[in-house]
């Protein structure tokens, strides 16, 4: 509320003439015009109050600080305004002289009802508001009910006011206000008009906060006002109450150097100095620059956060420069982000985030926060000279671990001039370590091999059950095999129903298939009868092999030769002859199947 409001309502001048006012008191809005940065809110009802379609119940939802209640008693009073000669009606610009702008902006207004329902939570107060909204105002147009922290109230509350609520009497308007909008039930919500509103951008705030300075005469420079407003996080009496407390610190001024040791801010010069050492490899230097904030007093979780949100910034500038630079942006950060995202790739950044994100919760969980700060910014040093995951999988597909493009493992003189000592691989919280393998004699075969284990996909069921024996899995195989009948099966899908002595093998089946092709396989259990098994058709073709043997005529007459002789294995000699013909490089000459080079039966 400006001094000049002030002067039109002498009513809520505080008590005590002289009493000191806080700035978030004193500059509290008195009118939608003097509201900052909730330009769709008041687009929203001015054309509601000029259309007159007026909802009889509004919902306002928001962070701490951004304006709740006082936009509610804003509301209250442009929808009681009757002008100053009386005949007014609702009007987005209360006049601000009339009997109810006035007795509403000292908080008397009889038929303007405020209730904090974070202390008046049970049915009986709400019983009160149902009693009083069947009698009609006293003196304004709209009998007005402001509960605030709506949310607060229990469940049977909410169930006692839902009939009120819904169709509440043409006199009645209800404005809630919360902060937890989830906890609000849904059938309440549904009988709302609501309204979020939205937190207000940093540049918005210092400049509401620079012309307030100038309106009490104080000097205040544009930093120390972008800091407070950063800190208010979008709450406007939060960064009045914080100005408040930097103008007492500063003695009439406000600078920039006070108020971020008054937030226990660190010197942004020296958070871009501290992640470009650490992001560099550069660790003694990281943790020199780490130990100077700590001697001026930074809070070791506010570096931390300054990390992560240079980090941020810094990603953006990489991967989309025309977006990342702002109005706000200092010039430093500007320059030297340039500078700096030009040197790092997005997944050296992304990288450096999450061990960055994790070490966040570490400072915060730690007993000695600066020691838990230190081994994060070590930790970042340390895997500013490691490969990325990208560069990894490329040298084990290649056969070796070469860096690729900078930053990475020095290159060394491998066997075969490959350029990369042998490594192996261990988990590290928050990225890859590298480290010397266990013998220096690793040669790059086995690492081809390991890039190459992953199998082909199995163009059949038959294929795929087969790579179960090869992958050393005989009780999958055997199980598959023989108690598994085939109902659908495509690339990455297999569809089977099971014996019924057989466990379900489905969930196991899936997650080895996926690990062996690389590709994601959904095995399912169905109740379709299926094809045969493989065994049952292994068993059949045997069968029929050995029925078509028995009608062969030089077996039939062996077998009329010899009672009780009985086939035991039918064997195609051909094919047989062909294969070790084709391992010693030998030609085979056509003959008989059933008849040796002489023409003998076999």
């Amino acid at each position: 509320m400006t001094e000049e409001t002030l002067s039109m309502f002498p009513d809520a001048e505080p008590k005590g003439g002289g009493a000191y006012r806080v700035l978030a008191r004193k500059y509290r809005p008195s009118s939608f015009a003097e509201m900052v940065g909730q330009d769709a809110l008041i687009r929203t009802l001015s054309n509601a109050i000029k259309s007159g379609r007026l909802a009889h119940a509004f919902m306002l939802t928001g962070v701490r600080g951004v304006g709740k209640t006082t936009t509610a008693r804003i509301m209250a009073r442009a929808l009681n305004c009757i002008g100053a000669d009386g005949t007014g009606g609702p009007t987005i610009s209360p006049c601000g002289g009339c009997d109810n702008c006035r007795a509403i902006a000292g908080d008397r207004h009889v038929d303007v009802i405020e209730m904090d329902a974070a202390s008046h939570t049970g049915v009986e107060d709400i019983r009160e508001i149902i009693e009083g909204v069947r009698y009609a105002p006293v003196s304004a147009r709209y009998k007005i009910y402001i509960i605030d922290e709506v949310h607060m109230l229990s469940k049977n509350a909410f169930n006692a006011l839902l009939k009120t609520l819904e169709e509440p009497p043409p006199h009645v308007k209800f404005i809630f206000a919360t902060t937890e909008i989830r906890k609000v039930p849904i059938t309440v919500l549904s009988r709302c008009q609501r309204f979020d509103l939205r937190r207000i951008d940093g540049p918005v705030l210092a400049a509401h906060f620079g012309r307030i300075c100038e309106k009490e005469g104080i000097a205040a420079e544009a930093e120390a006002l972008a800091l407070i407003a950063r800190a208010a996080d979008g709450s406007a009496r939060d960064g009045l109450s914080l100005l408040d407390q930097a103008i007492a610190l500063g003695d009439g001024g406000v600078r920039g150097e006070q108020v971020r040791e008054m937030l226990g801010l660190a010197d942004r010069t020296r958070i871009l100095d501290l992640f470009a050492a650490a992001v560099t490899g550069e660790t003694a230097a990281a943790l020199e620059g780490l130990d100077d904030l700590h001697r001026v007093g930074a809070d070791p979780l506010v570096v931390m956060q300054d990390l992560l949100e240079y980090c941020h910034f810094l990603t953006r500038l990489k991967a989309a420069p025309e977006t990342a630079i702002t109005a706000g942006t200092p010039e430093a950060e500007r320059l030297r982000g340039a500078e700096l995202a030009a040197k790092l790739t997005i997944p050296a950044l992304t990288r450096a985030w999450q061990i960055l994100l994790k070490g966040l919760e570490e400072v915060q969980r730690a007993p000695h926060a600066q020691a838990a700060a230190e081994m994060v910014v070590i930790r970042l040093a340390h895997a500013a000279g490691l490969p990325t995951p990208g560069d990894l999988v490329a040298k084990l597909a290649n056969g070796g671990f070469a860096p690729a493009g900078g930053g990475g493992v020095p290159a060394g003189g491998g066997p075969g001039g490959r350029g990369g000592a042998p490594v192996a691989l261990a988990a590290m919280a928050g990225g890859l370590s590298v480290r010397p393998a266990p013998s220096a004699q690793v040669a790059a075969a086995p690492l081809q091999a390991a890039a190459a284990a992953v199998a082909a996909m199995p163009p059949d069921f038959k294929a795929l059950v087969q790579l179960f024996a090869d992958r050393k899995e005989g009780v999958l195989y055997a199980q598959l095999h023989g108690g598994a009948h085939l109902v659908h099966f495509e690339p990455g899908r297999l569809e089977i129903r099971l014996k019924p002595n057989t466990p379900n093998i489905a969930g196991r089946v899936g997650a080895l298939l996926s690990d062996w092709t690389g590709t994601r396989w959904v095995v399912s259990v169905s109740n379709q009868p299926g094809e045969p098994t493989l065994q049952e058709q292994a068993h059949a073709a045997v069968a029929r092999a050995h029925a078509e043997a028995a009608q062969h005529p030089v077996v039939k007459a062996v077998l009329d030769a010899f009672p009780g002789a009985m086939i035991k294995e039918v064997v195609d000699a051909a094919a047989e002859a062909e294969a070790a013909a084709g391992e010693s490089g030998e030609s085979v000459p056509d003959a008989m199947p059933w008849t040796d080079e002489e023409g003998d039966f076999e």
